[in-house]
């Protein structure tokens, strides 16, 4: 019990840092001092100091011992090491003495914290170079991604994407971001970085380098698509394309971008790490985390892992799954049910329809037509211009024999063929909607055919969707869609694989991209959810400056930006008005007032004639357009009388007046275009 004792308070002193307190006589719960050890019997120079202080007792030190001396020194060695090593408290006196006040002790440990760490401190503080983030596209819609990344007098764009028109823009084919901030500041463009193939993401660069001669980079596959959308455009040899690996840097001025690679629903696609005079910028493009993907190699977890450990400045991450739970499914649950299914039709025709740019889906179509002992047949321009490059690039694995020309399927029972085609969300001139309508040069549906959707409507898609579904059952075709079977899965992160991208980066900053301001907004609560500040936080806009000098997170400005509709070959030149007329014509249709006057007297010669278009069929309506007829000869000959000879006021007044005249009898009105001849 005795040497127990005596090694506690040998250590005593070590664990109280010093301050003497195990020396001192212990105290029991009533109060009474109890006799000290020998092994705590204070060293020479403390008894000096107590023999002027005739209020401390001596007891524990008439008889010392040997042992207790050497502790007693060794104890004031090794407090006396810690205490020059640590410098964190002042000397001590070697007598009993008051020990400080909680409060005071609390004071005295902060002024420590703040004299050890004002260094790392002021090296946060320190603003470097700002670095501008602006969105033309990508935010607060689906499609037309492209971002501009911008420091001192460099700037380059992540991605330049496409959209497809919302049902107001009638007769448009696509929409492109607008290229005017672009246009500006063209001496700083140092070139374009592409995260993946998608449309989304390259389907805008056509038009794009028709204007701007700038080196391209992406990986193989990604810049194999662009150069088949080269050709369409004849821009083929005009521009530079330059192919990288995941894991390389390429420079753009004072910064430099490194390629990371990420799952998706197409191979080769990258994130990007933006190393800038600020810190590192993460844009993790379109991912999702894929443990057993179809190209065998998996997100680079790693290195997200390693540059979170050097420090990221911003996040930039991809929001179109942040309001889905859990994890995104891997690509090799749908092979799983195309094995299914190609058993269950094994004596029918089927026909698959899916992305184009899909490879990895189309891979396990192969495959699975391999194992059954079917052909594959292609059919849909996008889908056939995809999978001749994917072969060309050694990216789809095609056994000898399997693929036969959608022209030659008639030489081949039902039970053979497998038939691979675009038109999953529906599109008109697809090729699944042109055979559900029977327009389909090679494929006439019929009971016979098993069809499978492998894909989800896009949102907006759905009626389109429903719309081909119901055509092809009418023509007795089984249709296998959306969650009947697990045909399809997105290739899109979710919440769960979000959350693992935060953890492994800890951005100081982030502002979420790619999605509607819902899905913004979503990602945006994930981020605060895992300990985010919300301050650090910026849902932007297209056209919005957003800038950081490594201090501040802010927006600073904006810069032109909007849609940019293409219609057939013209580009830009379908805006606000021409939508406005074609929605006009549209909803109510068309009037036309032709007529003659002799310009010497003023007076109607021939007419007036009314053609409607649109409006009603004039067999059926015969006595509302004699009263139309009578309407503008009144307008007509008032304009005589009152001496009205411009043209311009005499067409308005015949439109003034008709229009009036018909929504009193309607309640419509029509687009009216007065046609005035002269003679």
């Amino acid at each position: 019990m005795a040497e127990n004792e005596k090694n506690q308070s040998a250590r005593a002193p070590a664990a109280k840092g010093g301050q003497g307190r195990a020396a001192r006589p212990a105290e029991n719960t009533n109060g009474i001092k109890q006799k000290a050890p020998a092994a705590q019997k204070r060293p020479s120079g403390t008894a000096q100091k107590q023999n002027g202080n005739k209020s401390q007792p001596q007891a524990g030190k008439k008889k010392p011992q040997e042992a207790a001396q050497k502790t007693a020194q060794a104890q004031k060695t090794e407090h006396t090491q810690k205490a020059s090593q640590k410098n964190q408290q002042p000397k001590q006196s070697r007598g009993r003495q008051k020990q400080p006040s909680p409060v005071a002790a609390q004071e005295l440990a902060l002024k420590q914290r703040r004299a050890q760490k004002p260094q790392k401190q002021q090296q946060n503080l320190v603003r470097k170079t700002p670095v501008r983030i602006i969105s033309l596209g990508g935010l607060n819609e689906i499609g037309k991604n492209m971002t501009v990344i911008e420091c001192a007098n460099d700037m380059f764009l992540i991605d330049c994407g496409l959209a497809f028109p919302d049902d107001d823009m009638l007769g448009v084919d696509i929409v492109i971001p607008d290229f005017t901030y672009i246009e500006r500041n063209i001496d700083k463009l140092r070139g374009v970085v592409l995260t993946h193939g998608h449309e989304d993401h390259i389907g805008a660069l056509p038009y794009f380098l028709a204007q701007f001669k700038v080196p391209v980079y992406g990986t193989r596959l990604t810049l194999g698509l662009v150069e088949g959308k080269l050709k369409e455009h004849n821009l083929v040899g005009k521009v530079q394309l330059n192919v990288v690996k995941p894991r390389q840097t390429v420079k753009m001025g004072c910064m430099s971008v490194e390629f990371i690679h990420v799952n998706h629903s197409i191979p080769d696609a990258c994130a990007l790490a933006v190393h800038t005079p600020a810190g590192v910028l993460i844009h993790t493009g379109d991912f999702k985390v894929d443990y057993t993907p179809i190209e065998n190699d998996i997100i680079d977890l790693p290195r997200f892992g390693e540059l979170g450990n050097k420090g990221v400045l911003l996040l930039l991450g991809e929001s179109t799954n942040a309001e889905r739970p859990g994890s995104t499914k891997s690509e090799r649950s749908v092979g799983n049910s195309f094995d299914t299914l190609f058993q269950q039709a094994a004596n029918h025709r089927i026909i698959i329809a899916t992305f184009a740019s899909n490879v990895h889906r189309v891979q396990q179509i192969m495959d699975a037509a391999q194992k059954y002992g079917k052909k594959v047949a292609v059919s849909g321009r996008s889908m056939v211009n995809v999978v001749t490059k994917a072969i060309e690039l050694g990216y789809l694995t095609v056994p000898k024999g399997l693929l036969v020309e959608i022209e030659n399927i008639r030489s081949y029972a039902d039970g053979q063929l497998v038939i691979v085609t675009t038109g999953s969300q529906g599109e008109p001139m697809s090729a699944l909607t042109r055979m559900a309508m029977g327009d389909h040069r090679q494929v006439t549906v019929t009971p016979n055919d098993f069809i499978i959707i492998s894909a989800n409507p896009i949102p907006g898609n759905e009626k389109l969707v429903g719309r081909v579904v119901n055509e092809l059952m009418k023509l007795g075709a089984k249709v296998i869609y959306e969650k009947m079977y697990e045909v399809h899965v997105s290739g899109h992160a979710c919440q769960d694989e979000l959350r693992l991208i935060h953890s492994l980066t800890r951005p100081r900053f982030f502002m979420p991209v790619h999605g509607e301001y819902k899905h913004l907004s979503k990602h945006a609560d994930l981020a605060v959810d895992m300990g985010m500040d919300r301050k650090n936080i910026i849902i932007s806009d297209i056209g919005k400056i957003v800038e950081t000098d490594g201090v501040d997170f802010k927006i600073v400005g904006t810069v032109p930006a909007g849609a940019v509709m293409v219609d057939g070959l013209g580009v830009g030149d379908v805006g606000s008005i021409v939508l406005r007329d074609r929605k006009h014509l549209a909803q109510d249709g068309l009037i036309v007032v032709v007529t003659t006057i002799d310009s010497a007297t003023g007076t109607v010669v021939a007419g007036p004639d009314i053609v409607s278009r649109g409006f009603v069929y004039v067999r059926e309506a015969e006595d509302l357009m004699n009263e139309a007829n009578k309407v503008v000869k009144k307008t007509l000959e008032s304009c005589t009388s009152g001496g009205v000879r411009e043209w311009g006021n005499i067409k308005q007044m015949v439109r003034d007046d008709l229009s009036r005249f018909l929504f009193n009898r309607t309640k419509r009105s029509p687009m009216i275009l007065p046609i005035i001849q002269e003679i």
